[in-house]
């Protein structure tokens, strides 16, 4: 399958094809059916290209030369707002060379644009107040919460909505985030084509997403060969030890970029600790940590000074690192879909990568229990 088989314009392709020889799976599931207007749920692991999935549909069908907001994209971390609006702004820069060529001299001069604008609470709302007056974004994405507080000001009008994206929507339909989102629905027209993504959805985030309409359901499962690169690994260690075989791995295998699950955010706040006393250059990304202290944090880690950064398996929502080397497991993942969430944050894009995760005694069956559900073998360290 191929970008042009997608029925997507000829700019759009072109600009797709510097980057991208085909597009994935999800794409070629997923695009066809938002263009047709249906709502949709897609589940696909994580860096499979579920952002462009329905990022390029939504530039297809938006009118470019509005300057109403006809896209509002909601997801449940700062992370992962900055992000997607990077990803669409990243879009409009490669695509606006190839609209040029299409453009003839007099058009030029009303050159249409794609704007996109990321929004999240606790960043200064009287900024973003002028954001919005000045830039006119037709794609908007926030947190919830900020898009109910601008609504309620009447700084944000979204009467002209084309597409809600609710994205790691398993998280957004949670106890936590579903009366937010609530809220947020009933501020949009009804006619809006609602779509969500997500890399894991649980059957109650499914059952939930009937409340708002009809849905067409696409599932991608784990490609093989897409994870081809991915070695799994486990380590046998007494729970108390755990700590320490992290920091001897670390120096083993001399890991340059590591990503280290920890299912608990106050054993993060003592592991954190002890590895920098050792010596390792690490960071915490932990849910209570304030914004710019994050920002700073994957900053850090993406330029490769800090060799660890530890994070909750929400923390990490929306991370999208390159040239991570090493994924470890200091807690052992809830269930198989979360194994592929954390794992699938290496060996992206066909680069190389190892998951090792380490296991008390009694942990040794959920080792074999992955194996049969994900159908992967684990080599011992």
């Amino acid at each position: 399958m191929t970008f042009e088989e997608l029925k997507l314009s000829k700019p759009l392709i072109e600009t797709l094809e510097i980057s991208f020889k085909e597009p994935t799976k999800i794409q070629v599931a997923a695009i066809p059916a938002i263009l047709s207007g249906a709502n949709v749920i897609g589940q696909a692991p994580t860096g499979t290209g579920k952002t462009l999935a329905y990022l390029l549909p939504i530039f297809e069908k938006i009118d470019a030369a509005s300057s109403n907001v006809q896209a509002l994209i909601l997801s449940p971390t700062y992370e992962l707002v900055m992000q997607t609006a990077r990803v669409g702004q990243e879009l409009w820069k490669n695509l606006e060379g190839q609209l040029e060529v299409e453009l003839n001299d007099s058009t030029k001069m009303n050159r249409i644009e794609f704007r996109t604008l990321g929004l999240i609470g606790g960043s200064n709302i009287n900024r973003q107040i002028e954001a919005l007056k000045k830039k006119k974004p037709q794609i908007i994405s926030a947190s919830a919460g900020r898009i109910i507080e601008l609504s309620r000001k009447n700084k944000l009008n979204l009467m002209n909505l084309k597409f809600l994206v609710l994205d790691e929507f398993d998280r957004l339909l949670d106890k936590q985030n579903l009366i937010t989102i609530k809220e947020v629905i009933k501020l949009l027209p009804k006619d809006i084509q609602i779509l969500m993504f997500s890399a894991t959805a649980t059957k109650k985030a499914l059952e939930q997403s009937k409340e708002f309409g009809t849905f067409n359901l696409i599932k991608v499962d784990e490609d093989l060969t897409f994870a081809a690169e991915r070695q799994n690994f486990y380590r046998q260690v007494e729970f108390h030890k755990k700590v320490s075989e992290v920091r001897k791995l670390t120096r083993r295998f001399s890991i340059t970029r590591g990503l280290v699950f920890i299912n608990n955010k106050f054993s993060a706040v003592d592991m954190l600790g002890k590895l920098r006393y050792d010596g390792i250059k690490a960071e915490s990304l932990i849910s209570s940590s304030d914004k710019m202290s994050r920002k700073k944090a994957i900053a850090d880690f993406k330029a490769g000074k800090i060799q660890l950064l530890l994070s909750t398996d929400l923390a990490a929502r929306g991370l999208d690192i390159e040239n991570i080397d090493y994924v470890i497991n200091l807690d052992f993942p809830e269930n198989a879909q979360m194994y592929l969430h954390r794992a699938g944050r290496t060996a992206r894009a066909g680069a190389e990568g190892k998951v090792i995760t380490l296991v008390d005694r009694k942990e040794m069956h959920k080792i074999k229990e992955l194996e049969t559900a994900l159908n992967i073998n684990f080599q011992q360290l």
